[in-house]
């Protein structure tokens, strides 16, 4: 077993879950789940006709049940299903994950790939890396085509299997999960691709063979989303990757705790605070981290309401500690109502502690979740400056999630309970935008927001 490319998929779906599919669902446990989780989706969501209308989604809801005519679906016929209602809320906080564990199953069969992955600007899809076996496909270069098909159309079935907001966030999550691994869900194993390619206003079309999902692919390359907990320094300052804000709290708190010590012996007039591709996390965390640049109490939003509902209410008994107060909150109100839960102001940490100099903070298209929130926090409060590109995800948001297996397929959907405002209480649409705007094209090894901020500072 190819050990890198299984600690690569962990990130897709968990371990415990590989071997346990079930080959083939009949039609009425597809269609019974089906109803459930169109129920679900409106009793549980804040706001579920947000971004859709309710009539847009009772006909997607239609449509999906009308599709389903044969007398038994496999596991990824059923998960691409689902995905399609889902996806029409129109929420990244509400979603099916990609079916990572077909994808094991599939890789391990043999399975093959799309050889190119994709990054998405300025709506145009750009090759970001090149597995195949043609090295005259240059980085860089603009798919037009693929088997015939244009690229704007492959794209419009494969958002149907992601959830998000706009497109801009689709082509992010897209770039996240890898554009090979959507085309495979939607489109099947191809063997063959001609692949008509714009170059420095000459388009040509190339023919290639699929490559190796394992071999060639999966242990060749890297997440997007892949922040470490990490420092360094550059001249007079310092560099902090806080890595997501999740996971071991008390290892997280040890390593921002010794950074800032690191950071004050040293000095460091700037520092730059590292929050791109970052899958994001618990406001404990970032709180945390805040903390340290903070000259003033803070909090990490202006308003966060819930809703509550049957199903929250029985995930919270099974899974929580209903004596905190917030757990208990939604216990003690009716079902479907919306109310305010407020949440402490966190305090700054001992000015002796803290760093005075001047903050600079990173974000992109890849800053998700509480990484987009805590970036617009800090803008808010001008704690420091934001630079890079507009994230994917709103800063004001549908999202703390809560989830739900189905109960035929076992299949997992995730839902938006909560809405959050942004610390200066603005809804609008919109990600966080950078004070400075640097392009971080193609998402690869040559970081053009970093070494033009350094160039900033140092003139």
């Amino acid at each position: 077993m190819n050990i890198r490319f299984l600690i690569t998929l962990c990130f897709v779906v968990p371990l415990s879950l590989f071997g346990q599919s079930k080959p083939k669902f009949s039609k009425l446990d597809v269609l019974q789940d089906l109803n459930t989780l169109r129920t679900f989706l409106v009793d549980t969501h804040y706001n579920v006709f947000a971004y859709t209308s309710e009539e847009a989604f009772n006909a997607e809801y239609e449509a999906a049940k009308n599709s389903v005519q044969k007398d038994s679906l496999t596991l990824l016929e059923t998960t691409n299903l689902f995905q399609g209602l889902i996806s029409a809320v129109n929420n990244g906080h509400t979603e099916i994950d990609f079916p990572g564990q077909v994808y094991m199953e599939y890789a391990y069969a043999e399975g093959t790939l799309f050889p190119l992955e994709l990054a998405f600007e300025d709506n145009k899809a750009l090759v970001r890396k090149n597995w195949s076996h043609n090295d005259s496909i240059q980085i860089g270069s603009e798919v037009l085509r693929i088997n015939g098909m244009e690229i704007s159309e492959i794209l419009a079935k494969i958002y149907r299997q992601v959830s998000a907001e706009r497109p801009y966030f689709k082509n992010a999550k897209i770039e996240m999960y890898s554009f090979p691994r959507y085309y495979w869900q939607v489109f099947g194993r191809q063997n063959n691709f001609e692949i008509e390619i714009s170059s420095n206003g000459t388009v040509k079309t190339y023919a290639t063979k699929a490559i190796q999902l394992i071999e060639e692919y999966e242990t060749k390359r890297t997440e997007v989303l892949n922040a470490q907990m990490h420092l360094r320094f550059f001249n007079r300052s310092a560099y902090l990757n806080p890595g997501d804000f999740s996971g071991d709290e008390p290892k997280y708190r040890k390593f921002i705790d010794s950074a800032f010590v690191e950071i004050a012996q040293k000095n460091s007039n700037n520092l730059i605070i590292d929050l791109r591709n970052n899958r994001g996390g618990n406001d404990s965390f970032s709180d945390y981290m805040v903390s340290y640049i903070a000259d003033r109490p803070f909090t990490w939003n202006s308003r966060f309401r819930l809703k509550t509902s049957q199903w929250l209410k029985e995930h919270t008994r099974q899974h929580n500690d209903t004596t905190d107060t917030y757990f208990r909150e939604i216990l003690t109100h009716g079902n479907g109502e919306l109310y305010d839960y407020t949440f402490e102001e966190w305090q700054p940490q001992p000015k002796s502690k803290r760093f005075t100099g001047i903050v600079y903070v990173l974000i992109n298209r890849q800053s998700h979740s509480q990484s987009a929130v805590c970036a617009a926090q800090i803008q808010d409060y001008d704690f420091g400056t934001i630079v890079g590109e507009e994230t994917g995800d709103y800063p004001s948001l549908f999202a703390s999630q809560f989830q739900y297996p189905l109960p035929n397929t076992a299949i997992v959907a995730k839902v938006a309970k909560g809405y959050i405002v942004r610390v200066n209480g603005s809804t609008k649409e919109e990600g966080v935008i950078p004070d400075i705007w640097i392009k971080d094209h193609l998402l690869d090894e040559t970081d053009e927001i970093l070494n033009e901020l350094l160039d900033k500072i140092d003139n």
